[in-house]
């Protein structure tokens, strides 16, 4: 009996799995959207779920079968994703039609603590609220206090890589290292050195956010297949030891400093006066901005700044370590490794740095002269932009004008999801010729007028754009400006030539890491 039982239950799966495939296959074919056909329950995902694939190659896969196609149906596991290709609908949603799309789609789950009041993670007109209250916090005038912290960070990375000359490096131990110093320093006033310190707690705490176990894994598929039961069994997928270790410091931060009156330049402090409205919003694009990729703010702030919860508050700047951490650490990576592939490049850049250091001081007002240098951040950020894609949930009805001329449009509902393609555009050859070589001249300023409008996207676009792109291009250029200053990156017998991205989901890494060696220039 037992087995009979058994053989119904799995008979049963087996048939309502292929049922549910056949039911999304059948809605786009209705809908007059072209998809490519995906396994039953993973959908186009398979390959990036079991370690396979990443998920960049399969949107670009699905984006480039079908090249005469605004948009295109994307299977994600059992939902339909609508994955947009073109530059003027991608503006329409995530500017002009803003409204009908505020909201990012749920990647976690509802019940995370301290991550789920991050504005990442809010909707609606409590996320406008957040975003307009962080907004002064972030505009040019308050990223210059951070400088100071990004050089200090620099130069012990620096004097790490001297006294290890001769050795190959493992450049994504490295980079993180930096980007977890420099957010400790920035973002919570703590003096980490992890060059030195390889094992103190913020750096290993901060390490678990990223490895994420078979358990997280089952939890994250559960969630995107099953978010109700997720909800009801209270699941989590940030070890409860992390979320705790973040909060105790910024709540232990901010009491001290209230009880003793104490000031820092980092950005506990700016949320602390921002929750007061002791910071005003301001115009935040600036003649000189601190780069091509910098986002304009274009969210109009509206009546009082609300009051907010401690919660509320460390909920922001733990989304500033978990959102800034891995992005800027990949882009550095990935930057550096370019450069060891394209000694070109990396003489040329090397010039200007030089040039500079004889005549300038590096301050944040300086740091925009470094034209070449911007050029070779945006280029690694067009070929390995972290963004992948922008998500947006429609919370009004919606009419997408037909996929190709003779088509018919496609009404989206509340609920349903679209992807704007970001890496996908980014190596289109319609918008950048030769999109696998390394060309930072693309963004010269001879050349830049010559992008297209919404094909360059690297921090998104729109009121949800990233809202500390200016800190991240900062972060970038300190560290880079003395890396090339001091040394020479050199491709060794170690270094992948030409880099393939790892099969590990969203992860932005070569496939067998980035291993150059350092050779002084002094």
């Amino acid at each position: 009996m037992l087995i009979e039982i058994l053989i119904f239950v799995v008979t049963f799966l087996v048939v309502y799995v292929i049922w549910k495939q056949k039911k999304v296959h059948d809605f786009l074919r209705e809908r007059d959207v072209k998809f490519v056909p995906g396994y039953p329950l993973f959908g186009n995902t398979y390959g990036s779920l079991m370690d396979k694939r990443h998920n960049v190659d399969e949107l670009i896969e699905v984006y480039n079968k079908f090249p005469e196609e605004r948009y295109v149906g994307f299977l994600e596991g059992s939902n339909p994703v609508i994955i947009i290709r073109d530059p003027e609908i991608i503006k329409n949603i995530t500017v002009k039609n803003f409204e009908h799309f505020m909201n990012h789609k749920e990647f976690f789950p509802s019940n995370e603590d301290i991550f789920g009041k991050s504005v990442f993670v809010m909707k609606g007109e409590v996320w406008r609220d957040m975003r307009a209250t962080l907004s002064p916090a972030f505009t040019g005038s308050k990223m210059r206090l951070m400088v100071p912290a990004m050089i200090k960070v620099s130069n012990n990375v620096v004097n790490y890589l001297k006294e290890t000359e001769g050795e190959i490096v493992d450049v994504d131990d490295l980079m993180r290292r930096y980007a977890n110093d420099v957010i400790a320093a920035a973002g919570y006033g703590l003096e980490v050195n992890s060059f030195v310190d390889k094992t103190n707690e913020f750096y290993n705490i901060g390490q678990t956010l990223f490895q994420f176990d078979l358990k997280q894994k089952l939890i994250l598929f559960l969630f995107l297949h099953c978010p109700s039961l997720t909800e009801k069994l209270n699941m989590t997928l940030f070890p409860p030891k992390t979320v705790n270790f973040f909060r105790h410091i910024v709540t232990k931060t901010m009491e001290d400093r209230e009880k003793n009156k104490i000031e820092r330049p980092d950005m506990i402090q700016l949320l602390m006066e921002a929750n007061k409205g002791n910071l005003k919003p301001t115009q935040t694009h600036e003649e000189n901005d601190v780069g091509f990729a910098a986002v304009e703010e274009v969210l109009k702030t509206e009546g009082d700044v609300r009051k907010w919860s401690l919660d509320d508050l460390v909920g922001q700047v733990f989304i500033f370590f978990t959102a800034g951490f891995e992005t800027s650490a990949s882009t550095l990576v990935m930057c550096i490794h370019e450069l060891a592939l394209n000694p070109k490049a990396q003489d040329k850049l090397h010039e200007e740095v030089l040039q500079f250091s004889q005549t300038k001081k590096l301050t944040y007002e300086n740091i925009p002269a470094m034209k070449y240098l911007d050029c070779v951040l945006n280029e690694t950020l067009r070929k390995w932009s972290a963004a992948i894609f922008m998500d947006r949930t429609c919370v009004k009805h919606y009419e997408l004008p037909p996929p190709r001329e003779g088509g018919k449009p496609y009404l989206l509902k509340p609920g349903d999801v679209v992807y704007n393609m970001v890496n996908a555009i980014h190596m289109d050859p319609k918008y950048f010729p030769e999109p696998d070589a390394f060309i930072p001249e693309r963004f010269s300023d001879e050349n830049k007028h010559n992008i297209e409008p919404f094909t360059f996207m690297p921090f998104g676009m729109g009121p949800r754009a990233c809202i500390a792109s200016r800190f991240a291009l900062l972060e970038l250029k300190v560290l880079m400006y003395f890396l090339v200053l001091n040394f020479k990156f050199l491709k060794c017998e170690k270094t992948m030539d030409p880099i393939r991205l790892v099969n590990k989901g969203f992860l932005i890494r070569a496939a067998e890491g980035t291993f150059i060696k350092f050779e002084s220039r002094m």
